[in-house]
């Protein structure tokens, strides 16, 4: 497994620890009587319950290891430094979105906290990469899937 840094912020690495300690107690319990009343229909060969059951144990464990390496090469953002001068991890930026014509607010987080449902974006995603360091009133492109996509910056904050 890479040794790739991780940067996040306290929100996130307490959102992972969370899911850790679910996975490594509620859902391992789960698993684990299912594997046994799997085991009671007999026969392993036709037994799909139990194929599911083991699948569903090597992606928990693989989660698992996942989880434990992310946290382990997390560096922690302090809130407290973020700038609100120039866009960087931890940031809230007000966007003027050109292809849509509306202002939108992204939280830049690190990769591990990314949820673009919630407008969390990458650091490393094609945005997110555009506006580090860039200033209120600056314009940016980002090469997106689609094409190019233009941003004005109105506006920077922290939580």
């Amino acid at each position: 497994m890479s040794d790739k840094k991780y940067v996040m912020t306290y929100e996130g690495v307490r959102k992972l620890e969370e899911e850790l300690e679910f996975l490594k107690t509620v859902k391992r319990k789960e698993i684990t009587e299912k594997i046994k009343v799997a085991l009671g229909y007999g026969d392993l060969s036709e037994n799909s319950e139990y194929d599911e059951a083991k699948n569903e144990q090597a992606f928990v464990e693989g989660r698992i290891i996942q989880l434990e390496n992310m946290l382990k090469n997390a560096t922690v953002i302090d809130e407290s430094e973020i700038s609100t001068d120039m866009v960087s991890v931890g940031s809230i930026v007000k966007v003027k979105d050109y292809d849509f014509d509306e202002e939108v607010e992204y939280t830049i987080v690190g990769s591990a906290e990314a949820d673009p449902m919630e407008n969390k974006i990458s650091n490393e995603s094609p945005v997110g990469k555009s506006l580090l360091g860039k200033k209120i009133g600056d314009v940016v492109e980002a090469v997106v899937p689609g094409g190019v996509s233009k941003f004005e910056i109105l506006g920077i904050r922290r939580d």
